[in-house]
């Protein structure tokens, strides 16, 4: 049988005037400043060839947009079957499994010491994609769990908001990379610094403005199937790009694309679709989500680093080693400067 509903339970209720008072009008402007600077910032460490590369040669693309539109919603629907979750708890992490393209992708990506060209690249097609692809997969996986029609809250609008967001700044890092390379450090850096004070801001205005509403979503459930998500995201991710020989780069890169989620998006659609006394606490489901995605990549970003660390002495000695045999047995045109023509960027 399925679970009573938990909004009628706890007859819940948004905190007054939510998302119409100055506190929230503050923390979405921080929100796209901080999106603007971050953008600029990683758009500073590509550059045009190797973005051409990978559009000429998109192996790694299209893996990474069958990782991020085929594992996330497949996922979220077997959770909420296999949890037996209520209708409107199934429809809410269905609409989470849907939206992929989320920005933290792209810092987690480079804290992972993945490729950047790639990264920025999967977020702008994953983003132009969620148009067709968002309302095709809500419309095939709501079917079995919703009886309304869900694929028409598709937030066209925004989803557009969010590519000219990524595509604006990157482009303007690219070219001043190209243009004033003298000036990236300085960008990159005080990006870095202005980027982790609004995160400070960020923090303190979310908790100001939600205050302890989010913990009537923390049920059971809903925490395990949050923090399942992510993480089958960033493994499924990483072992499908391992099976297509991808490099350890682009596997990072898609590992971190296919984890994280736009919960932005999430949210909106939610917002549009159910009223708050209908969908009650699950209207912070993103949030939770988001809270899951963020400890966790931090997480594998830690081991990552860990890992580097551990092996680095050994790589050292083994380099040392293969130079030294290779300065032997470089044949003489090598020797001279003639190169091996690149393959595709994310060939092993």
């Amino acid at each position: 049988m399925e679970a009573h509903n938990l909004s009628a339970a706890l007859n819940f209720t948004l905190p007054p005037n939510f998302g119409k008072r100055p506190t929230d009008l503050a923390l979405s402007i921080i929100l796209v400043l901080m999106l603007l600077i971050m953008m600029l910032s990683l758009g500073c460490t590509m550059e045009f060839s190797k973005i051409k590369a990978h559009l000429w040669k998109p192996k790694g693309l299209a893996i990474a947009l069958v990782a991020q539109y085929g594992i996330m919603p497949l996922t979220a629907f077997a959770l909420g079957k296999v949890f037996r979750l209520t209708k409107i708890e199934a429809l809410a992490i269905l609409v989470c499994g849907c939206s992929p393209g989320g920005n933290l992708s792209n810092v987690f990506s480079l804290a992972m010491k993945g490729d950047m060209n790639l990264s920025i690249v999967m977020t702008t097609c994953s983003t132009f994609f969620a148009l067709g692809m968002m309302p095709l997969l809500l419309y095939i996986y709501s079917r079995g769990i919703f009886d309304g029609d869900v694929k028409d809250k598709v937030p066209y609008g925004r989803i557009m908001i969010s590519l000219v967001l990524v595509l604006i700044p990157s482009t303007m890092g690219i070219i001043l990379k190209s243009k004033r390379p003298q000036y990236v450090g300085y960008v990159t850096k005080g990006g870095m610094i202005i980027i982790l004070l609004l995160s400070v801001a960020i923090i303190a205005l979310s908790a100001i403005n939600v205050g302890k509403s989010i913990m009537v979503a923390m049920t059971p459930l809903l925490l395990a199937t949050s923090s399942l998500m992510p993480f089958i995201g960033f493994l499924l991710g990483y072992i499908l790009s391992a099976l297509f020989r991808l490099n350890g780069r682009c596997r990072r890169t898609v590992s971190m694309e296919t984890g994280c989620q736009n919960v932005q998006l999430c949210s909106t659609i939610l917002n549009v679709t159910f009223p708050p006394e209908v969908i009650g606490p699950l209207f912070f489901f993103p949030l939770l989500y988001m809270i899951f995605q963020l400890g966790e990549g931090l997480l594998l970003i830690a081991i990552f680093r860990c890992y580097e660390k551990i092996k680095t002495p050994k790589d050292k000695t083994k380099m040392i080693y293969t130079a030294a045999t290779t300065e032997e047995t470089t044949p003489e045109p090598l020797r001279n400067g003639t190169h091996k023509k690149e393959g595709s960027p994310c060939r092993v």
